[in-house]
């Protein structure tokens, strides 16, 4: 997944940029009080997406939502 869509889908999920690190720009979920790293690559492994978001208790993209629905649904009706 792109870094860029993964970093819109964080924003999203009301998450922010805490720090920016030597090789990681770190993100945080201020309501849960949860951080994780997000390294500076072009491409960021799917695994390692579905992590930083488990990390920062969102949940990953193309994941069901709240209502049950996958997040694509609501844009397909």
């Amino acid at each position: 997944m792109k870094r860029r869509d993964v970093i819109r889908h964080m924003v999203d999920h009301a998450c922010e940029l805490v720090r920016e690190g030597g090789n990681h720009s770190w993100w945080g979920n201020p309501a849960l009080n949860q951080r994780s790293a997000v390294p500076r690559h072009r491409e960021i492994p799917d695994n390692l997406v579905k992590k930083i978001c488990r990390d920062l208790g969102i949940p990953a993209p193309g994941e069901s939502d709240e209502k049950g629905e996958p997040s694509d649904a609501a844009d397909s009706r």
